[in-house]
Parts: structure tokens; C-alpha cells; sequence
């Protein structure tokens, strides 16, 4: 069945699949590196939404700061200007999403609530942002929290159950990190007192 592939066929099918490994690899590497790059520049952006979303909202701002000074509503259809341009135009329906629609949540959202679910995420989203910009102690911990409040809202959605409030779970994660800065001081001490105790057992 089918036909007998000449010596030219083969060679161009191997150097094909060569190129295609080594594209594969490369944007392996690419992606490492843009998840270590993400991690120091925008840690809640990115264990928001993830890490490609999140480069491509502030490639499109043009910078963090410009993405975090920018409102919800705009972050929610960041990427979709020609659209909404030409719905202006046509007085026909604005858009409800631009590149955050590439996240997991939208997809996931009936057709109905796609909207909601998008407004909701970009107010997620200028949160993470905001934080990111302008803490001065990088941390995904708001990220992921924020990600954990668009899964409760989604479940929202489908079930009823209610979600928790934006203030309690802010209070949360603050309360958590300064216990952990807390723990990491009384580690500090403790080593500071051994080092002293070693120090005076020497010179006895």
C-alpha cells in the first residue's frame, strides 16, 4: 500500500524531523526561561493566569507599571482594540475579552456566564498586577489565592455555593506571610545565639 519512498524522499523526512525535535527543544527552553522570567517580574500575574498570558498582557500594556495602572475594564479586553473599535463603529457589541480569553477559566465558563467570568478574572488580574508592581517583597502567595477565588467563582456558577469575600482572603495570605517573616526571624536568632555559644565554648 502507497509507494516506496526514493533516497531524496528520506533524506528530506530525516532532516524534517530533525528540525522539528530541535524547534520542540527550543521552545522547551523558551518557555523554562520565560517561567524563571515571569517568577522575578510578576509571581501573582503568573500563578494567576499563567505564565504566557501574563507576558502577553504586559507586552501589550508595554510594562508592568502601564498594566497595572491600567483599570479592569481595559485589561479585560486588552488585545481585542480592533474589535472594539469596529463595534464602536457599527454601534454593533462590544467585546468581552481580549487575551485573557487564553486563560483556563474562560474556556471553562458556560457561554452565558463567559462574560461575567472575564470581567471577574481581569479584576483578578489588575489585583495580581498591582501587587506585583508595586510590593516590595516578590510572592505568588496573592496569586494563587486569586486563582483559588476564580475557581470558587466559577463552581459559583454552576452550583450556587457562595464564594469567599475578596477582603477575608487578602487578610488571610497577609496574616500568613507576616507569620512566616516572623518564623524566619526567630530562625535568625536562634542561629545568631548558637554561633555565640560556639564562640564563647572556643575561647573557654
Amino acid at each position: 500500500m502507497g509507494m516506496d519512498c526514493s533516497a531524496v524522499d528520506m533524506v528530506n523526512i530525516v532532516n524534517f524531523t530533525q528540525r522539528m525535535v530541535k524547534l520542540a527543544e527550543y521552545r522547551k527552553q523558551l518557555g523554562a526561561y520565560l517561567q524563571d522570567k515571569m517568577g522575578v517580574v510578576a509571581p501573582n500575574l503568573s500563578a494567576l493566569i499563567g505564565d504566557t498570558v501574563a507576558a502577553r498582557l504586559i507586552s501589550k500594556a508595554g510594562s508592568l507599571t502601564n498594566l497595572a495602572k491600567a483599570p479592569a475594564s481595559t485589561v479585560q479586553i486588552l488585545g481585542a482594540e480592533k474589535a472594539l473599535f469596529r463595534a464602536l463603529k457599527t454601534k454593533g457589541n462590544t467585546p468581552k475579552y481580549g487575551l485573557i480569553y487564553h486563560s483556563t477559566f474562560i474556556g471553562r465558563a458556560d457561554a452565558k456566564n463567559k462574560g461575567r467570568i472575564s470581567r471577574y478574572l481581569a479584576n483578578k488580574c489588575s489585583i495580581a498586577t498591582r501587587i506585583d508592581s508595586f510590593a516590595d517583597d516578590p510572592t505568588s502567595a496573592y496569586g494563587e489565592k486569586l486563582r483559588e477565588q476564580v475557581e470558587e467563582r466559577l463552581k459559583f456558577y454552576e452550583t450556587g455555593a457562595a464564594p469567599r469575600k475578596n477582603i477575608d482572603v487578602m487578610e488571610g495570605v497577609a496574616k500568613s506571610l507576616k507569620k512566616a517573616q516572623r518564623d524566619d526571624m526567630d530562625l535568625d536568632d536562634d542561629d545568631d545565639d548558637d554561633g555565640v555559644k560556639e564562640e564563647k565554648t572556643k575561647s573557654d
